[in-house]
């Protein structure tokens, strides 16, 4: 097994000048520093990092990032720390900083911050990654948040097993490109048509990218799968089901009565895969999105719905992912707040 890498901190577009400067610092620890550096002391700490959960670590390589390029004196600063991606349990230490504690004191919010943020992404992409059992899981939330989390967003769910991200922004510290559908917006521009819609997508497109037809805009998931298979042959890799949460699929309306008809459901799965396969294109892949999560995915695949990929947006999103860092050595001796302790870990790698 390979070693494992750290991204460089010249990966991260950071700004660097209004961090050191405490622009982005909970106030109380910018006055921290100055009471340090007015009062000329500067104590040797040792700083703890821990969370509170079963969790897919990530953001290591970003807050070490912060510290290398924002501390005021960076190479007199020791870390140890869990890589991304690996697993960490309930108070588990997870990085540790050791150093002159008013040269990275202003930097604490930040760091903590990108470490909740990605390792809650990572973790509720590899949950939903484990529930899909080995089918591929595109990661389809940048919509539900703000654009400036794309990179860091994008790199966490990569490294919890996402198959792919939707936007470039969200490839960049790993070098992948977006992937994507025919869009309902397309369909539109061309009145509705998604035949046609398909076949411009097609044309206009480069021959690597995959084609795939969202099929749910007439409200009609099988008859619309078919009319594309059929125009586009060979060259249609799958189609996307999406249908609302309040609508009911045409395919599914006879037959309702023990199951939720509602959006994309199981039994609209089997109808598109059936129909798809009565007419000789078996090639045909079928991706759905919308409203899915972790246990939704598990409940498809304990049924064995015929999935090809799973889109997944903003349930990777949610949840509470706090990270803490204590002070518990200062010069070399126990100092931490009742309830705190050294905890040391023997998994923890040096950060070079």
């Amino acid at each position: 097994m390979a070693p494992k890498q750290r991204l460089d901190p010249s990966t991260f577009d950071i700004p660097q000048g209004l961090i050191s400067a405490g622009r982005y610092t909970d106030k109380y620890f910018v006055r921290t520093r100055d009471v340090l550096l007015g009062d000329d002391h500067h104590p040797t700490v040792l700083m703890q990092v821990f969370q509170k959960g079963d969790v897919i670590v990530c953001g290591t390589d970003e807050a070490i990032a912060i510290i290398k390029r924002c501390a005021d004196n960076p190479d007199q600063i020791r870390m140890m720390s869990l890589f991304d991606g690996d697993e960490a349990a309930p108070y588990e230490t997870v990085m540790t900083i050791e150093g002159d504690y008013a040269s990275f004191a202003h930097l604490e919010t930040l760091y903590l911050g990108v470490l909740a943020r990605r390792t809650k992404v990572a973790t509720n992409t590899r949950r939903a990654v484990e529930a899909a059992n080995g089918k591929p899981v595109l990661f389809f939330s940048a919509r539900f948040d703000c654009f400036l989390n794309q990179p860091g967003d994008g790199y966490a769910a990569h490294v919890a097993g996402a198959h792919g991200v939707s936007t470039d922004a969200q490839g960049t510290w790993f070098g992948q490109e977006g992937v994507g559908t025919v869009p309902h917006g397309l369909i539109a521009a061309y009145n509705g048509d998604t035949v046609k819609a398909t076949a411009k997508f097609a044309e206009f497109t480069p021959d690597h990218v995959q084609v795939i037809s969202l099929v749910d805009f007439d409200n009609d998931c099988v008859g619309t799968s078919l009319a594309v298979a059929r125009s586009l042959g060979k060259r249609l890799w799958g189609v996307r089901l999406d249908t609302a949460e309040m609508i009911v699929d045409r395919s599914v309306a006879s037959v309702m009565g023990n199951f939720a008809p509602t959006g994309v459901n199981e039994v609209l799965v089997h109808n598109v895969r059936e129909a798809l396969d009565a007419q000789g294109f078996q090639h045909v892949k079928i991706v759905v999105s919308g409203g899915f999560t972790a246990d939704k995915i598990a409940r498809f695949e304990a049924n064995n719905a015929p999935v090809d990929a799973y889109g997944v947006g903003s349930s990777l999103l949610t949840g509470v992912f706090d990270y803490t860092a204590d002070i518990v050595l200062v010069n070399g001796r126990p100092c931490a707040k009742l309830g705190r302790r050294y905890n040391p870990n023997p998994r923890l790698q040096p950060v070079e």
